[in-house]
């Protein structure tokens, strides 16, 4: 599976740099949905993040939306 590097902006991950799934053109998806991983699974918030609207010379972003209670997003 080929993976892309982004950045997450804004909300609780942002500056956290990850590799996601890329699509057939090299993009990540469209969404995300984010638990941040220095917090323990159990009650805390699913954060929903969307990719850039195309790739800057940094590579790819994917900027903070909205979170929602742990599991609402599932």
């Amino acid at each position: 599976m080929d993976v892309v590097r982004v950045r997450f902006v804004g909300g609780p991950a942002g500056g956290l740099i990850r590799d996601l799934p890329a699509g057939p053109d090299g993009s990540p998806p469209p969404r995300w949905i984010l638990r941040h991983p220095d917090q323990p699974a159990a009650g805390v918030a699913d954060h929903l993040y969307e990719r850039g609207d195309r790739v800057g010379p940094d590579g790819w972003t994917m900027r903070y939306v909205r979170s929602d209670p742990f599991g609402v997003t599932e």
